[in-house]
């Protein structure tokens, strides 16, 4: 397998960020996260680190339904400084909505490279990283 990933979840669901976290690590023991309970948290963060790709992460795992930024807020700010980030990040839709609506609206986003409806199973973690 490849080099460490680093893995960012932006979610408000304390207890889906945990398990989440657990399945990945089953599947990939040389991982890191951060987690940010809503998208201001994460784009203040991002924002903050754009230059140093150190700190930038490989994957990002959005939420859509959070309180403050929701995921499509988030989506709305984050391609505003994304070309300047000196890492480029892999940015998925991780929800629990099953609404067509929401499916083809991020599928018509470029940022977005899949939309993945929760919990997240092994088989899309090894996908996911091999993608990096």
């Amino acid at each position: 397998m490849s080099a460490s990933k680093s893995i960012f979840l932006v979610d408000d669901d304390k207890i889906l960020v945990y398990l989440t976290i657990r399945a990945i690590k089953s599947a990939l023991a040389d991982t890191t996260f951060k987690d940010f309970a809503n998208g201001l948290e994460a784009i203040d963060y991002l924002r903050s680190v754009a230059g140093q790709a150190e700190l930038l992460p490989d994957i990002i795992l959005l939420d859509l339904s959070m309180p403050v930024m929701d995921g499509w807020e988030f989506l709305d700010q984050y391609s505003q400084f994304e070309p300047l980030m000196t890492k480029k990040s892999k940015l998925y839709i991780f929800s629990s909505s099953i609404s067509p609506h929401d499916i083809e609206r991020a599928k018509n986003i470029n940022l977005v490279s899949d939309f993945i409806i929760k919990p997240l199973k092994k088989e899309k973690v090894l996908e996911m990283v091999n993608l990096c």
